[in-house]
């Protein structure tokens, strides 16, 4: 299943030696996630991925990601936990275990870069570090901490991943973010988009080091 990043459709992720692995799913209509051989991506490296997790699911146009329940720890999609099935949009990221995956749909994604150019916002001016309180610069740290490996698919951090880093919950780190996403205006773009251009404009005002994060 493996493939590469020109393709239309895919996911990515990083296996359990750290390398990148690419799935194409251009071709596929259905594809397995689990710990399990029968796997068409098997996550055999990670114990908290159950033999069957999940299955990803071509319906029409869309791809629908869906937890039936089987799995013991549950798939978590840009933080929430799914229940039933998901309809995929383009930067969703994927929690399986402790394995992230990242769906990517260059159909639509380049529409979005366009609109993204022009939704962009000058808001170095009005947001510092003084504008910050303490608790809410740990979190756009942690958000913003998987960029220091600085690959070409990096994304940043989910939920689950701040709220453990930080010793939080899940939901506290949920409203510090629809604070940050408030304070630099981004609060109006769609959900997928709004934690990568939170990033980039955190980079942008120098409030995160790249060198550090």
């Amino acid at each position: 299943m493996d493939g590469d990043s020109s393709a239309d459709i895919f996911l990515f992720y990083r296996d359990g030696t750290g390398k990148q692995q690419v799935v194409n799913l251009t071709a596929a209509v259905g594809v397995t996630v689990g710990r399990g051989p029968g796997s068409d991506v098997r996550l055999a490296w990670d114990s908290k991925v159950s033999r069957l997790h999940a299955q990803f699911q071509q319906i029409g146009t869309n791809w629908i990601l869906i937890d039936g329940g089987l799995s013991r720890n549950g798939t978590f999609v840009n933080g929430e936990r799914l229940v039933g099935r998901r309809r995929l949009e383009d930067g969703d990221v994927i929690l399986v275990g402790s394995t992230s995956l990242t769906y990517r749909d260059n159909r639509f994604g380049r529409a979005a870069a366009g609109r993204g150019a022009i939704e962009t916002q000058d808001v170095n001016n009005i947001v510092t570090l003084r504008s910050l309180s303490s608790t809410q610069l740990l979190v756009l740290e942690s958000l913003c901490r998987p960029y220091q490996e600085r690959t070409p698919y990096t994304t940043p951090a989910t939920n689950r991943q701040i709220a453990d880093e930080l010793f939080f919950s899940v939901e506290a780190v949920k409203t510090h973010l629809r604070t940050l996403f408030r304070k630099f205006g981004v609060e109006e773009l769609p959900q997928n988009q709004k934690r990568m251009k939170l990033v980039e404009l955190a980079f942008q005002a120098g409030l995160v080091s790249e060198r550090e994060h």
